[in-house]
């Protein structure tokens, strides 16, 4: 049984439950001073706490996505996540391996609910191979679309992160429909994917000098396979990205460093600057160039201003990025072609609750600067 999957949940939970019934009943007959009443108490109140906390933590993984199998939890993954295809055969850069229904009213029908599809996905120049899932609206099956080109806009987890929040725990399909649905933003393709392309290394979407070039992966070849798949604008403002804490980053420095691919880039409870410590590795291999680009701030001060629109979002009371966000909106303000917008909350942690009340203004804020053309 998978990390995430709910018989374990249930399972953790009822032992827990038994060890702590067992505790209660076992305790009058341990209440001896000999060693083995003693060591007995010991056991049963050690086992109690750890069934307890394993629960726990099944749970919070559940909710926040943290990690998606035993071997990601254990940093067992070991592989880099990097596939070279030499006779570029396979059927193209994006395959759909399952499809599931959005759970909303009426979802079992594609023409309603619209669809998310599970996909493999490998960069033709990168040659990066990851999973993701592609919300598609309803209106991409209705037959008087059949013609129509969507907006897009990828969207990225936190790290570590599992794509299967951003549908479980995020709901990103629900809201995009049911947004749409009021009129409230148009029909859009949803690419979800988690920012760590090469587990279980962060990345933090840099071109690692002899490692994987995972800004070049998201700039170029995961919009150049989603749309030789899917009916997507081809131009670039057709392109949207999100991303809450690593891939709010993620997201940020993406729109920045390419306004070609991204007309706009939104960032929940971003930092600015590529950090450096043991999941990470040393991204820039001494190329000060190269770690200079990777700080926002730096490059909006020393590098041309980009046409592009950003949003990023804080709290007051909750968040550590708060006098960050702030300084940030203050220097974008200040170059004349990138835009900025912010969603400021009065508190709120860096945690789904928060970015759940975020994702709608979010979502709205992204369509309203994109072009299904």
């Amino acid at each position: 049984m998978g990390l995430t999957s709910n018989k374990v949940l249930v399972l953790a939970v009822l032992f827990a439950v038994l060890l702590f019934v067992g505790t209660v009943w076992w305790w009058p007959r341990l209440a001896r001073h000999n060693w083995r009443a003693v060591s007995g108490r010991v056991g049963l109140l050690l086992a109690t706490q750890v069934a307890i906390f394993a629960s726990i933590g099944l749970c919070a993984n559940q909710a926040f996505g943290f990690y998606a199998t035993w071997a990601d939890l254990f940093g067992q993954e070991s592989g880099e996540g990097v596939v070279i295809d030499h006779n570029g055969s396979g059927g193209g850069p994006l395959q759909v391996v399952d499809t599931q229904q959005v759970k909303v009213s009426g979802g079992s029908r594609s023409q309603i609910g619209g669809q998310i599809q599970k996909v493999d996905i490998v960069g033709r120049t990168t040659h990066i191979a990851t999973p993701a899932y592609v919300y598609l609206p309803p209106e991409y099956f209705q037959p008087q679309y059949r013609t129509r080109t969507f907006p897009a806009a990828v969207v990225l987890t936190g790290y570590p992160g599992t794509a299967e929040a951003l549908i479980k725990g995020l709901h990103y399909p629900q809201t995009a429909h049911e947004m749409a649905k009021t009129g409230k933003m148009q029909p859009m393709i949803l690419v979800m994917l988690r920012p760590t392309v090469a587990p279980p290394r962060d990345t933090e979407c840099v071109d690692i000098p002899g490692g994987p070039q995972t800004e070049s992966f998201f700039a170029k070849d995961l919009p150049d396979a989603v749309s030789a798949h899917y009916r997507v604008g081809r131009k670039p403002g057709s392109w949207g990205i999100i991303g809450d804490s690593t891939g709010g980053y993620c997201a940020l420095k993406l729109a920045i460093h390419h306004p070609e691919a991204y007309a706009a880039g939104a960032g929940l409870s971003p930092y600015y600057r590529a950090p450096i410590d043991p999941t990470t590795g040393d991204l820039f291999q001494g190329d000060k160039a190269l770690q200079n680009s990777a700080d926002l701030r730096w490059y909006l001060k020393n590098k041309p201003a980009p046409d592009t629109s950003l949003l990023v979002s804080s709290s007051k009371v909750g968040e550590a990025n708060y006098k960050a966000t702030l300084g940030f909106i203050d220097l974008v303000k200040s170059k004349r072609l990138t835009r900025i917008s912010s969603i400021i909350l009065d508190s709120g942690g860096h945690n789904f609750n928060t970015w759940r009340r975020e994702i709608p203004a979010t979502l709205q804020w992204i369509s309203g600067r994109l072009s299904d053309r």
